[in-house]
Formats: C-alpha cells, sequence, structure tokens
C-alpha cells in the first residue's frame, strides 16, 4: 500500500468521523430523495418565519404530531447556519477531484509523450526491442490497425444510368 493510498485512507475516516459532530445530520434513503425534498425546501424564508409567528402566537394552528415554533426556529437557524459549511465541502470536494484530474494529467502526457518517443524510436534498427512495447501501449490505448483496403478487392461503382428524355405532347 503506498503512502498515498493510507494518507487518503485517513482521511476518508476523518471525513465520515464529521458525520457525527453535525446536528440533524440525514443520510438520503434514495438518490430521489433530494427532489422529492426540494420543492418544499425551497419555500421562500418570509413565508416561513410568518408561518412560525402565527404558530406562536395562535394556539389553534397547533396540530397534534406537529413541529414546536421553537424546533421550528431552531431547525430554520441550523439550515441557514450550515448551508455555507455544505458550500464549502462541496468547493472542497470539487477541489480534490481537480487535483486528482491534475494529477492524472500529469501522469498521461508523460505516457504520451513516453508512447511516441518509443514509437518513433522504434522504427530504427538499433532499438527495435521497444516495437513490442509500443505494440502493447498501442492495444492499451485502443488504437486499432486500420486494415489497407485493396483497390482490387473494391467492385467499381456502378455506372448511373442515362437519363431519358420525357416525351412532350
Amino acid at each position: 500500500m503506498s503512502v498515498h493510498s493510507e494518507g487518503a485512507q485517513a482521511r476518508v475516516e476523518e471525513i465520515r468521523a464529521l458525520r457525527q459532530k453535525f446536528p440533524n445530520f440525514v443520510i438520503p434513503a434514495s438518490s430521489r430523495e433530494g427532489q422529492r425534498l426540494g420543492r418544499v425546501a425551497g419555500v421562500p424564508q418570509p413565508f416561513v418565519e410568518l408561518f412560525a409567528v402565527a404558530l406562536k402566537n395562535n394556539p389553534a394552528l397547533v396540530r397534534t404530531g406537529g413541529l414546536d415554533p421553537d424546533l421550528i426556529r431552531d431547525l430554520k437557524d441550523f439550515a441557514d447556519a450550515y448551508a455555507p459549511v455544505a458550500d464549502e465541502l462541496e468547493m472542497l470536494a470539487a477541489f480534490v477531484r481537480h487535483s486528482v484530474t491534475v494529477a492524472r494529467h500529469k501522469v498521461g502526457s508523460e505516457a504520451l509523450v513516453t508512447y511516441a518517443v518509443a514509437r518513433r524510436l522504434s522504427t530504427l534498427p538499433q532499438h527495435a526491442e521497444l516495437a513490442p512495447h509500443v505494440a502493447d501501449m498501442k492495444r492499451a490505448l485502443g488504437i486499432k490497425r486500420k486494415a489497407k483496403e485493396d483497390a482490387s478487392q473494391q467492385p467499381a461503382p456502378e455506372p448511373a444510368p442515362p437519363a431519358t428524355p420525357t416525351p412532350t405532347l
């Protein structure tokens, strides 16, 4: 196991440990749950505040099993406070993905340059031993050799039939 694998595994464990530090942390039950919740979660904040005030001042609006006004305000405060945390984590994930892409780009660029040099050198007699490596790399890249089509195997195109004039009446 490489030093990077060990470091990455340690970061994954640290990130998973963070879950315990977030109040109201919920793992979605399905990949579509965010879409299902999104419309109602997007209710305008002034509406939510008016609802909380009306609930607090009008006992007739309190439903059995409904959320009490203090819990509603707490959940609203949680959402307001932790939205920037989610944004920061998303940026971190984007930057880590970008760093992974940069690393893969550097390795890929180096590999392609080496392939190009090896391909060129393999045509020289003193470097003929590179030919099998070049062939393996070519296959790994998914490059297939196009078969040269023999002109004699191709049927000649049929000439277009002559145009027949239409009789005029």
